[in-house]
């Protein structure tokens, strides 16, 4: 009991940074689903249910333009689509005897910064680290598009831009510290933004969805790693 305590305060400590900026992100997400016509029980329902900017933009978009349902469910499948990937990845580090309702409650929570955070600990993962880490990233994330549907179209423009790029941030901030002093993973970091920016430019790559995108390299420099840069197991132990 005092171990799993332990491990939850840890996940604590690691997820208030992860919190503070999903709230930033999330309020401008508030911003424009008031936009869109949500009310704020629509909005927050819709982030605590479908834990993914990507995925409650994209939403959103499709919501605005009348799209069908199977459209949004489809666009939402391959966006979310990465989330197989990192649940997969975090199989790996938990004991095998963990049981499927710890499994199925990891899972719910998993986002890019939960997953960062979690994947980068270099020891085997607890369940209830996971559950510390999402007891404040997602109050976080549903605080902030609470507040950005009821401030509506208070906030100028050039603010709510700002705010826009706070998950770039958090992202790098997730992603730098584990990076120092690893010239595999640094190096990893550089092979997939040169990739990402292939993607983005070349006329017949650039028309693939983001979350395609994301698969696609995933598979690619994640399966390069594993092959030529193993880890062991007792790395984690």
């Amino acid at each position: 009991m005092k171990t799993n305590l332990k491990e939850w305060k840890s996940g604590v400590n690691n997820g208030i940074p992860i919190a503070m900026g999903y709230f930033a992100v999330s309020f401008t997400f508030g911003i424009l689903a008031k936009q869109a016509g949500l009310n704020p029980f629509e909005a927050v329902l819709m982030s605590v249910t479908n834990l993914t900017s990507a995925g409650q933009f994209a939403g959103l978009t499709l919501l605005s333009g009348a799209a069908a349902i199977v459209e949004i469910v489809m666009t939402q499948f391959i966006i979310n689509s990465r989330y197989f990937l990192m649940s997969f990845a975090l199989s790996q580090k938990i004991n095998p005897n963990t049981s499927i309702f710890h499994r199925m409650t990891m899972a719910y929570g998993i986002t890019d910064e939960v997953f960062g955070v979690s994947i980068a600990l270099p020891r085997k993962l607890s369940p209830y680290y996971t559950y510390g880490v999402m007891s404040v990233a997602i109050p976080g994330w549903a605080l902030g598009t609470l507040l950005g549907v009821i401030s509506g179209n208070i906030l100028p423009p050039r603010l709510i831009s700002a705010l826009s790029i706070a998950l770039y941030g958090m992202l790098l901030a997730v992603i730098i510290p584990p990076a120092k002093g690893n010239k595999i993973l640094s190096g990893l970091i550089v092979v997939s933004m040169g990739m990402s920016l292939i993607f983005a430019e070349l006329p017949i790559l650039s028309s693939i969805s983001s979350g395609l995108k994301i698969i696609v390299l995933t598979f690619v420099i994640a399966g390069f790693a594993a092959i030529v840069f193993p880890v062991k197991e007792h790395a984690y132990e």
